[in-house]
Parts: structure tokens; C-alpha cells; sequence
């Protein structure tokens, strides 16, 4: 994402978002009430020259502003949907009206807020970072996926399952696994060549090992880009969901937000096993521990804020800033990915603290 021009003392941000997960952050920015400028069109009905025939419709293009209503996220077809009432357009247009804004990629917008909370600001700034994603193969004698890791979580490319003989068939189970082989390079390599991303090679036993020699004898470009070889023990994506529980991907990856999320609610998970009073989780637990100057990390649900009236919303920022001021550090977790589902079970909030406030009984 570029940040074109920041001014938080008239509390506007200029940005153009130039990938999907810079679309994705900004779902997660822009509130109901905040107001958003940005090139869009509207259908205007105007009068034939005759006055015989009934109006028509023109599509006129023009700089508008909506105070916003709502906005809608689809990963699918690329397009960030901002609804609101107009506040801002040429004179063609009625302010007032329903109106709905698309933005797209490579498409400047400024967002006006009353007030910006750091966390936002945080997360443009990260957002604005260069960040180049891995590939994930998971593979193993049952089939293979590949992954490509996002800020939102992971999307699975290509999940493909196959049925080798077994080991008493052992010529048709070397020829079958030659087979199988070339079909997971072929896939992996198809999707590299797009932005030629580093490669982890994630799998159980055998299998894993036996095609990194594979790519090394039939793909050298492959085998270079190739940056981990870690063990699970599942394949597929199940294999990559506890790749990134585990932490084996931390070497390759110690930069990427999804990781350091699941990190941190693996170890909320751990500390709750272990009933350790050093966790707590819930809205009414979390604000008692910050009242007590005891959280060490704060740890909220995208959806917790995004999805609150505005009077929540504002409690929750307000939480926020005040555990910052105590040292704490604050993460927004997606609900995008296994992290996240997590998070919202406990409450969508949680709080890692420096002392326990409670002992069990």
C-alpha cells in the first residue's frame, strides 16, 4: 500500500492500495461514520431533447465523498465496496442519496476520521511495507497442497489428493510416485514464476524428503528458492495449519503477521492449558487486568472492532490507548485464518499479563 499524504491534525489519510491484502486492511480500518473521497461513477437520468421520449440514464464519472454506512470485503473478485450518504459531488449529483463507492486496485481514496487510533495508523504503516510472500507445499503419500501466505491468513492454490499402490506393488509405486512428483512441481512451479516467492517445503516422514531430492535433480531455479524443510506430521493443509501452530515456519517467515498471530494465540492456548493465572480473556476479565496495570499484551479480533457499535468501539480504542501508555503492546488479530477462530471462542479478546491476578482454587 502507498501512503500518498497523512495529516492526522485534519484527520485524513490519502493512500492507493496496490495489493489484496491492502484491500483487506483497509476493510478493517474504515468505520461506519468515517467519511471516504475517491473517483466512482453514478447513473444520472436526464431529460431527451425531444421531451417525447422518456429520461434516459448516463453513467457520469466524478470525485465523490459518502459518510459511511458500511463496507464489504470481496477476496474473490478484488473490490473493496464503501456505502454511504454523499456528502461530496458535483452539483449533476444529489448530496443525501445512497451511494456506493468501489475501490480498486491502484486507486487512490482519502479516509477523513474524527479521530485516528494508533492501532489504524500502525496498521497502515505495516500494511505499507514491502512484504513478499512464501509459498507452502505440504506434501505427503496421500496428496499435496500448496499455500501462499497472505496478511489475512494463508490461501490455499492448488490441494490435490491421489491413491498410490501400496509397497507390494513396489515398481508401480515408484512409477506412480515419479508421476505424482512431476504434477506437485509442475503445480509449484507455475505458481513461482508469477513473483518468484520463496519456497518451504513442509511434510511427514519419507515422502518430503524424497521430492526436495526430486526438485533438486529436475528443477534448479526451484531448488534455489527453496528457504526451509520442516517436519509435520500431516499433509495437505491440515499440514499447514500446524505448520504455522508449531512455529517450524518462524525461520522463513519471522516477518509475517499471520505467523507472529499464531504465535501469540498458541501461547494464550498454552497458558489457559496450564490454567496459569498469567492469561485471561473475555471483555470484563481484560478491563479489570488493565485496571490493575497487569497486561503484558493485549490481544483483540478484527471482527471484535470492526463489527462494534460505535460506542463499543470507541471503549475498546479507548482500552487500547490506555494499555499502550502502560508499556503493553496491542495486536489485532484476523479472523481470516485458525488464529483468529481462536480468538473469537474466548470472547474475540484476550490479555497475556505481567503478574497473575488470580489463584486457582
Amino acid at each position: 500500500m502507498k501512503i500518498v499524504q497523512k495529516n492526522l491534525q485534519q484527520g485524513f489519510v490519502k493512500v492507493v492500495p496496490d495489493t489484496q491484502d491492502d484491500l483487506w486492511h483497509l476493510y478493517n480500518v474504515i468505520y461506519k461514520g468515517d467519511e471516504v473521497y475517491a473517483m466512482s461513477s453514478r447513473a444520472i437520468k436526464t431529460d431527451s431533447a425531444s421531451g417525447s421520449r422518456p429520461k434516459s440514464a448516463e453513467r457520469v464519472a466524478a470525485f465523490m465523498g459518502v459518510k459511511v454506512e458500511s463496507v464489504a470485503w470481496d477476496k474473490f473478485l478484488g473490490k473493496l465496496r464503501v456505502h454511504g450518504l454523499i456528502i461530496h459531488a458535483p452539483d449533476i449529483i444529489p448530496t443525501g442519496a445512497h451511494h456506493t463507492i468501489a475501490i480498486a486496485l491502484n486507486q487512490q481514496m482519502t479516509i477523513v476520521k474524527k479521530q485516528w487510533p494508533p492501532h489504524l495508523i500502525d496498521r497502515l504503516t505495516k500494511a505499507s511495507e514491502v512484504e513478499k510472500p512464501l509459498l507452502i507445499l505440504s506434501i505427503d503419500d496421500e496428496g499435496f497442497a500448496i499455500a501462499e501466505t497472505k496478511q489475512y491468513g494463508y490461501e490455499t492454490r492448488v490441494e490435490q489428493r491421489i491413491h498410490l499402490p501400496g509397497k507390494a506393488e513396489a515398481d508401480k509405486r515408484v512409477e506412480a510416485t515419479k508421476g505424482y512428483f512431476r504434477l506437485a512441481l509442475d503445480s509449484l512451479d507455475k505458481l513461482w514464476r508469477v513473483n518468484r516467492n520463496p519456497i518451504v517445503i513442509i511434510g511427514a516422514g519419507y515422502v518430503k524428503n524424497d521430492f526436495v531430492s526430486y526438485l533438486q535433480d529436475e528443477s534448479k531455479d526451484l531448488s534455489r528458492a527453496v528457504v526451509d524443510i520442516k517436519n509435520v506430521n500431516n499433509g495437505g493443509t491440515a499440514g499447514i495449519d500446524e505448520a504455522l501452530r508449531s512455529g517450524v515456519l518462524l525461520k522463513a517467515a519471522h516477518d509475517l503477521r499471520i505467523v507472529d498471530e499464531t504465535e501469540t494465540m498458541e501461547e494464550v492456548m498454552k497458558r489457559l492449558g496450564k490454567g496459569q493465572g498469567t492469561v485471561t480473556y473475555g471483555l470484563a476479565a481484560v478491563e479489570n487486568a488493565a485496571n490493575m496495570g497487569a497486561i503484558e499484551k493485549l490481544i483483540v479480533a478484527d471482527t471484535t472492532i470492526r463489527d462494534a457499535e460505535e460506542e463499543q468501539r470507541l471503549k475498546l480504542e479507548q482500552l487500547m490507548r490506555d494499555v499502550e501508555k502502560r508499556q503493553a503492546k496491542v495486536t489485532v488479530i484476523s479472523t481470516e485464518h485458525e488464529a483468529g477462530f481462536k480468538l473469537i471462542s474466548l470472547g474475540g479478546i484476550a490479555a497475556l499479563l505481567r503478574f497473575p491476578i488470580y489463584k486457582d482454587t
